[in-house]
């Protein structure tokens, strides 16, 4: 029986044309993944004659939010946009999961208006996939929440363990705060306050890590507030696509290092395909009941595809069910009953 996955189909610089491609792409490739494209019916008819398939079906939407409206309002004033009807067909269980390449805001704001948050949950999180020496971590938050309190922190604490033991089957995954040092006194107020709040817990806490140990593989979860965390992801992205493109400058610069990237080839396609966020095609929005997708604006039909099998294995992980478990558990303890002022 094949799960069902709603695409945001208006969603993104590419769409529609990559939306459609990337469904038609999915579906070929997992046997068991079925498709609602959901978004403006005379612009993706035309595409779907050429991508016709019985696993994907399309759902009319008559309006889009655009990247820069303000979630709200797009929330209030588009009730038949192709985002919340997407969110709706999940809602209504007619859909297992959402995949969106467009506003991020408003995608956060419609899927606590529309699916809500699993008990527990004080603010839901983006569990971001990052590589490193030693294979992959989770960095949570990742943009969802600009300024958070200490009690927060925790709860991203344990989404990321249950999607790291999950996805990343790692049995007992270490937790890393992220800081400015890696003494426990270092720190804002949030990071110190949330340092002796996770040593109380019970979970694998390493401790304090710092910016330049993200990478080293030292731990598999990298709490920290959405601010910062966004401002990691951006600056590792963009200093990724630079070391490429000058890497490639240089070596076109020079016959033997022509020569020498002629063997290097494998190798470094290995690395690109380690290093490139296209690969993961999107970052899961952990605390509310449902899978949500979140891809970057930027999402080609390899992107979006990939996503859309990303969200077909988390419900098959059961990684909503997994994580209100561990929140209701945490809410139950004394740790769960930390002042929220």
């Amino acid at each position: 029986m094949a799960t069902w996955v709603a695409l945001d189909a208006m969603g993104g610089d590419f769409a529609p044309q990559a939306t459609v491609e990337a469904a038609y792409l999915a579906v070929k490739e997992y046997e068991d993944l079925g498709v609602y494209l959901v978004g403006k019916e005379d612009l993706l008819s035309p595409l779907l004659k050429k991508k016709k398939h019985k696993r994907i079906k399309l759902v009319s939407a008559s309006q889009i939010v655009a990247m820069d409206e303000a979630p709200i309002a797009a929330l209030r004033n588009k009730p038949d946009s192709s985002l919340r009807k997407a969110f709706d067909l999940v809602k209504e269980g007619k859909a297992r999961a959402i995949v969106s390449a467009g506003n991020s805001g408003a995608v956060l704001v419609t899927a606590l208006f529309v699916l809500g948050r699993l008990k527990g949950v004080s603010r839901p999180a983006i569990a971001t996939i990052l590589p490193t020496m030693k294979g992959y971590a989770v960095m949570i938050d990742s943009g969802a929440n600009v300024d958070c309190k200490p009690h927060h922190l925790l709860q991203f604490a344990y989404m990321g363990s249950v999607f790291a033991a999950r996805i990343l089957n790692i049995e007992k995954p270490k937790v890393g705060l992220l800081s400015i040092g890696e003494e426990g006194g270092k720190g804002n107020t949030l990071v110190k306050q949330a340092h002796n709040l996770l040593k109380q817990s019970s979970l694998n806490y390493f401790g304090n890590i710092e910016g330049r140990d993200i990478y080293r593989g030292d731990v598999e979860v990298i709490v920290c507030d959405g601010f910062v965390g966004n401002v990691c992801l951006k600056l590792s992205e963009g200093l990724a696509e630079t070391l490429m493109a000058m890497m490639a400058q240089e070596i076109r610069k020079h016959k033997l290092a022509m020569l020498g990237f002629a063997f290097a080839k494998p190798a470094l396609a290995r690395f690109k395909k380690h290093i490139d966020w296209r690969e993961r095609g999107g970052a899961p929005l952990l605390g509310v009941n449902g899978v949500v997708i979140i891809s970057h604006g930027r999402s080609d039909a390899k992107a979006l595809k990939n996503a859309l099998g990303t969200a077909c294995g988390f419900v098959k992980q059961k990684i909503t069910e997994k994580i209100g478990e561990a929140l209701e558990e945490l809410a139950s303890s004394k740790l769960g009953q930390v002042n929220e002022k």
